[in-house]
């Protein structure tokens, strides 16, 4: 989830938000400031329908389309390398990573910057740099001019994703603000998970098509943008956002993902190595240093304290490394062990993606008021998450068997994806009062690229060491690591997000 950078105040906010020690649904969250301050255009209640059906529709494409980025480059990787040969894996990983790191730090300063100058301005503004990077990684020469392309479109990502949320909540109307938000989770996660099955069928044309889709995507959402979604912005918003804290993140992160990746060349105790950490230990300590001065940091100290919050943060940081380092093992070896082409292995991958959005709408909201909470919910998501890849683990094997062997394993995990994905956000949510909503909603999503990164970095690192005659037993390694994240994620979830929201 991205942030939600404006304030809800008065009564039909504090009506909304409810009791502190209540638990929402999972897919809803406080409303919007919807007072003359806080938005401009036409008043939420004279929306009629149908304009609030296509505005939700418009924004659940953007984050459709940029949630889908950030997997679907795993199908075109192999084929990547072989037009650039000599490329490594760990090089071509920077493909994901350098994406992932600049998205996770433009979210919210992007958010903050939304909110003073117009949160439609900022959306179409992402939306068309989001298209001009996918339009220069189609006509990428080399893969280093692929992975600054990859950064334009980051950072046109992170400028489009918190503006339509931001949008969302200020153009629907309360009682429609549920369903909505539920709607553009989900779409956000399917986006994530079905990026192997569509960028499989593309890479068969070229690898170069996985980019150019978001061409025609992306001029249909500015057009429809312009016509259907109302301008809004905050007017008490001051000052600049915090972008020393938004590169000192990205350094943070991103010298950690170089440090895992190169590790297995340079080795674990060697100089370089141990140099990178304490390197990125010191932009952690000056971000948090520039955190407790800035009036709008990037990691607001403060919401920290929250035991259901930080336990949110950490449980999303974990799972989403499990997530990453999943998607990218399972790419990897379907087309590296068992051969299977693009297309098939997209395919393969498909059933699991398929269960995430009935488990995320329907699911997900219904056992949370049965079982007495969000968080509850999440540890179970997660829990089936441990289930199908330790049921992978034992079933997987150098011969193809995919219907008796990897397709369970798949429907459970995608079964535990719509399970845990809305949970952890609702129970996050749950612990923020309304005027912290925005904030702390992109501290979250910030906590999952970085989480991504982490994962798919730690994957690399296993993957290196392929034994060429054996190589089942280094994807066991990659399931292991899988499985210990997923079951940490599940672990924070059950000590710190069970016993209902505490108030930040």
């Amino acid at each position: 989830m991205s942030p939600i950078p404006s304030a809800s105040t008065g009564p039909q906010a504090t009506a909304n938000a409810g009791p502190a020690n209540a638990a929402p649904p999972v897919n809803d969250g406080p409303p919007a400031n919807d007072g003359p301050s806080a938005r401009t255009g036409p008043p939420v209640a004279a929306l009629s329908a149908r304009q609030v059906t296509a505005i939700v529709g418009v924004l659940s494409l953007a984050v459709f389309m940029s949630s889908l980025d950030l997997f679907i480059v795993n199908l075109a990787f192999p084929y990547i390398g072989l037009e650039y040969r000599g490329t490594s894996l760990s090089s071509l990983s920077w493909v994901l990573n350098g994406y992932t790191i600049v998205f996770a730090a433009v979210l919210v300063p992007a958010g903050r910057w939304a909110d003073r100058v117009g949160r439609r301005r900022v959306f179409v503004a992402g939306l068309i740099g989001f298209s001009v990077g996918s339009l220069l990684c189609g006509v990428a020469p080399g893969v280093a001019a692929l992975i600054a392309a990859r950064v334009v479109q980051a950072v046109g990502a992170g400028l489009m994703v918190p503006a339509s949320l931001s949008l969302l909540l200020a153009s629907v109307p309360g009682p429609a603000r549920p369903r909505a938000i539920g709607t553009w989770s989900a779409l956000g996660a399917l986006g994530a998970a079905l990026g192997p099955v569509i960028g499989g069928s593309l890479v068969e044309i070229s690898w170069r098509w996985v980019f150019w889709i978001n061409l025609p995507v992306g001029l249909a959402a500015v057009l429809l943008a312009a016509r259907v979604v109302p301008e809004s912005k905050d007017e008490h918003v001051r000052g600049r956002p915090d972008l020393l804290g938004a590169g000192l993140l990205a350094a943070a992160v991103g010298l950690v993902a170089l440090a895992l990746v190169e590790a297995p060349s340079w080795g674990w105790g060697s100089a370089r190595f141990i140099g990178l950490l304490l390197a990125s230990l010191a932009c952690g300590a000056a971000l948090v240093a520039t955190s407790r001065r800035h009036h709008s940091p990037v990691i607001e100290l403060g919401l920290l304290r929250s035991r259901t919050f930080s336990g949110t943060f950490v449980a999303s940081i974990l799972y989403y490394a499990a997530f990453g380092a999943f998607v990218l093992n399972s790419v990897e070896f379907l087309t590296g062990v068992w051969h299977y082409s693009a297309v098939r292995a997209g395919l393969a991958i498909g059933p699991g993606p398929l269960m995430v959005l009935p488990f995320a709408r329907v699911a997900a909201p219904r056992l949370a008021a049965w079982i007495g909470g969000p968080g509850r919910v999440a540890v179970i998501g997660c829990l089936v998450n441990v289930g199908s890849q330790v049921l992978w683990y034992s079933q997987i094997q150098a011969h193809p068997a995919y219907l008796t062997h990897l397709l369970p394993a798949q429907l459970l995990g995608g079964a535990g994806v719509g399970l845990t994905i809305p949970s952890l956000l609702g129970a996050g949510s749950a612990s923020l009062p309304p005027d912290r909503f925005g904030t702390g909603s992109g501290i979250l999503n910030m906590a999952r690229q970085v989480g991504t990164v982490l994962g798919v970095a730690g994957l690399i690192a296993i993957l290196a060491h392929i034994v060429p005659g054996d190589p089942v037993t280094t994807y066991r390694y990659g399931l292991v690591l899988i499985i210990a994240f997923f079951a940490g994620a599940a672990v924070v979830s059950a000590a710190l997000l069970t016993r209902g929201p505490d108030r930040t």
